[in-house]
């Protein structure tokens, strides 16, 4: 059984930074791609940043510059490097893994940016 644990979320101010994880257990088939997504109080959840087996990186145009996702193989992670953080990128991130015949998601972990 596949499982994907987040952890690094916490309370930070405007302007600075957290290094999100996503450990992943299990034995896994072909992985297509590795996301990030995040949902903020009252709003839907959406796609922040995204990461192909081809290494192609996608972000939402509101943390380009900001936001930078990888894939640490050492570790059997995926990271989510965030800077500069606003009050705006508040939310529960969560990360997913989508292969064949598999999509996984973790639970996520919390963000606030407040001053």
């Amino acid at each position: 059984q596949v499982q994907l644990t987040e952890s690094g979320g916490g309370v930070v101010r405007p302007g600075g930074s957290l290094k999100l994880s996503c450990a992943v257990s299990g034995s896994l088939d072909l992985v297509y791609s590795e996301a990030w997504y995040r949902q903020a109080p009252g709003k839907e959840r959406e796609l922040v940043a995204l990461l192909t087996t081809g290494e192609v990186k996608n972000y939402i145009d509101s943390v380009k510059g900001r936001f930078t996702i990888s894939r640490d193989n050492a570790k059997n992670s995926i990271i989510l490097e965030m800077n500069d953080l606003l009050p705006e990128d508040t939310g529960v991130y969560t990360c997913r893994l989508i292969g064949r015949g598999m999509d996984y998601w973790g639970k996520g972990t919390p963000v606030t940016v407040s001053s």
